[in-house]
């Protein structure tokens, strides 16, 4: 009687293998409808996980701290001597980390978002001014019990740090600022707006988040769009808090708050600028320079190729200028 043919049947290993292959293609199908739906739905939950993965490179954790009406968000890891960074104006935390990894092989570093800004505790009606962020800071270094630390400011960080180190040295061994606010420079177009009541860092749709793109980079990073959506929803949130602010930076006090304490600083110096900035005129490191009549030491870097975020333009480069710095006194 006839037999009926049978189909071969594949060796173990192949059909364990194909299984397998099946199972990753359904792993794969599952992950790209996850990413593309919170691409699109939750672009926050994307911008999050990428901070995070950014502060693991760099060995960095997060914490909080209350420190009077403030609840203090920051980044810490690393071991040495101890860096403490002020980001600028709107701006957080989270802008220090491309370069903080090459920073925490050497030092112990902190990065906190400045109280008002970022994560950390922002108290209606206060005022966020440069003198009054300096005296929030003291109130920090002390609850964390910090000694001796290397104080380095971006921006109005830059003039917070300034301020603080002037008046409070027994804490400060260095200080270096970044294309930092609070010193007299040559008058540019962002001032001119600035003075005349505008807020270059409004923005209410994506072609107004390139366009302070613009102002702050020499070559914008891209951005996808709906990351961008994010960050122009929490700009236009918090519209009545950065204008109030802007409101009192406008003040002689405030603009000048760094220059008029310059003669005060006895300690090393760094000055580190982008030689485009479009904020900070370039003009600010000679006044600078000018006004440190007793600094033992006074460094100066400029850096070509970037605006106003050296730390993000130029991350390594400017990592390491502030390593040499930092261990050099």
């Amino acid at each position: 009687m006839p037999t009926t043919p049978t189909t071969p049947t594949r060796p173990l290993w192949q059909r364990l293998l194909l299984r397998r292959l099946k199972f990753l293609l359904v792993l794969v199908v599952l992950a790209t409808i996850l990413l593309g739906g919170s691409y699109l739905f939750a672009p926050q939950w994307l911008m999050r996980a990428d901070a995070a993965r950014q502060a693991m490179a760099a060995k960095m954790d997060k914490h909080s701290v209350q420190v009077g009406d403030t609840r203090w968000s920051y980044y810490e890891g690393g071991q040495g001597p101890t860096l403490l960074l002020l980001h600028g104006f709107d701006a957080r935390k989270e802008m220090w980390l491309a370069m903080a990894k090459d920073l925490t092989p050497h030092f112990h570093v902190i990065i906190p978002d400045l109280p008002g800004w970022g994560e950390s505790t922002r108290v209606d009606g206060a005022s966020y001014n440069i003198d009054v962020q300096a005296q929030r800071l003291q109130d920090f270094v002390q609850t964390l019990g910090l000694q001796k630390i290397v104080l380095i400011g971006h921006s109005m960080g830059g003039a917070i740090a300034g301020v603080y180190a002037a008046e409070h040295p027994e804490h400060v061994s260095e200080l270096a600022l970044l294309d930092a606010f609070g010193l007299k420079f040559n008058e540019n177009s962002f001032v001119r707006d600035v003075m005349a009541g505008h807020n270059p860092f409004d923005y209410d749709d994506r072609a107004g988040f390139e366009r302070v793109a613009a102002l702050v980079f020499a070559k914008p990073p891209s951005i996808p769009g709906r990351f961008a959506d994010v960050l122009i929803r929490e700009n236009q949130l918090n519209r009545p808090f950065i204008d109030k602010t802007l409101g009192e930076l406008r003040e002689p006090s405030q603009y000048l708050s760094l220059q008029n304490r310059l003669d005060q600083l006895q300690l090393p110096v760094l000055g580190l600028w982008c030689h485009d900035d479009k904020v900070i005129d370039i003009s600010a490191l000679d006044n600078l320079r000018t006004g440190l009549t007793h600094a033992p030491a006074i460094s100066s870097s400029i850096l070509a190729g970037c605006n106003h975020m050296p730390m993000m333009e130029k991350p390594e480069e400017t990592a390491r200028i502030l390593t040499r710095f930092a261990l050099s006194h």
